[in-house]
């Protein structure tokens, strides 16, 4: 499956069937850390990031007055 070795096919396999709770767990951890990666959106959103000023000009930072 997917180029693993029989080895770890099988402490797949003893996961899913003592603990399917955790298996799933991990399964949407893996996908939530590798779906950014694979996302279009996360090309343009740093392209807009990259984009767009931190500052504009003009605008002065809210510095509280000195007591």
């Amino acid at each position: 499956i997917f180029g693993l070795s029989p080895g770890m096919v099988g402490a797949l396999r003893s996961l899913w069937a003592k603990e399917p709770v955790i298996a799933t767990s991990l399964a949407i951890a893996a996908l939530a850390l590798v779906s950014p990666l694979l996302s279009p959106y996360s090309k343009y959103s740093g392209m807009i990031n990259r984009a767009t000023p931190y500052t504009y000009p003009g605008m002065e930072p809210e510095i509280p007055p000195k007591p």
